[in-house]
């Protein structure tokens, strides 16, 4: 069986990753006023931290129609393919994956796995790599979703922004949440829990933040096993190749890589915000 790996544009994976794995990309957009932008296609990370810093009002978010997933499915068909698993980011803060599901009902020929990451970001990058490497060596798609129901057993994330704003006026953190955080000048770390958002910890200071991630991350880091990490930055490229040069020192055994929150993400999460994802491959 021939299976074909698709992955929305939150993930965040490099052209080069995609292109070597054939992985596909469904992008989702940002809409600054009448001017709507497909991330990863008619916009960068880059342009996006500059554009919204001359836009008076956030940019708003949508995900990709039904309509745009027959198109894709459709065109993997053609392609010869038997089976597609498309990997979406978390179905409680978008409905991306649902529209996977719809349209995999509506084309004929072709088996669509639709899999929830319930994450986002690299963290939803690596289930798309998984995959795809599992299809290249001609793993069965049962084989492949049960690999990546495995990976969920180990894999963490956790970010810190540095304004609960973002999230709060895109309705993916409650607002007493952001009020109390934006108040009291806290640093909250934050992690998806039950595919949303929550705030895991309330601390202080970024400093102090970014400590308390790596003492969650030693907690697996120090039992020695490999494990693949991903250190995500929106807008911060300078303090994430820092974080990973030290975490690498520290962890010889660890295989790092630097990814980031692009516009769709960044839109909730705000320029600043920091996170490290891991898993044991």
């Amino acid at each position: 069986m021939k299976t074909a790996i698709v992955t929305d544009s939150t993930a965040y994976l490099p052209k080069e990753v995609r292109e070597r794995l054939g992985i596909r990309l469904i992008p989702l957009s940002v809409i600054f006023g009448n001017e709507t932008y497909r991330e990863e296609i008619d916009m960068t990370a880059d342009e996006f931290f500059a554009k919204i810093k001359q836009h008076p009002t956030l940019p708003t978010t949508s995900q990709p129609s039904v309509g745009e997933f027959v198109d894709l499915f459709t065109a993997i068909r053609e392609e010869g393919y038997d089976a597609a698993i498309s990997i979406h980011l978390s179905s409680g803060i978008s409905g991306t994956y649902q529209g996977a599901v719809t349209a995999g009902t509506m084309v004929d020929g072709l088996r669509v796995y639709a899999y929830d990451s319930e994450i986002s970001c690299m963290a939803q990058g690596f289930y798309a790599i998984e995959a795809a490497e599992m299809a290249q060596a001609g793993r069965s798609p049962e084989d492949i979703i049960a690999r990546l129901d495995e990976m969920k057993q180990t894999l963490r994330a956790y970010f810190m922004v540095d304004d609960l704003a973002h999230l709060q006026r895109g309705g993916r953190l409650t607002g007493a949440q952001a009020f109390i955080g934006g108040l009291l000048q806290i640093k909250p770390l934050l992690r998806f829990e039950n595919k949303v958002i929550v705030p895991f910890e309330k601390i202080r200071t970024r400093k102090k933040a970014i400590h308390r991630i790596e003492e969650l991350f030693a907690e697996d880091a120090e039992k020695g096993v490999p494990l693949k990490a991903a250190i995500i930055h929106a807008n911060q490229p300078d303090e994430a190749h820092r974080w990973r040069d030290e975490l690498s020192a520290r962890y010889p055994h660890v295989e790092f890589s630097i990814s980031y929150f692009g516009p769709v993400i960044a839109t909730h999460v705000g320029e600043g915000a920091l996170g490290l994802t891991w898993y044991q491959p």
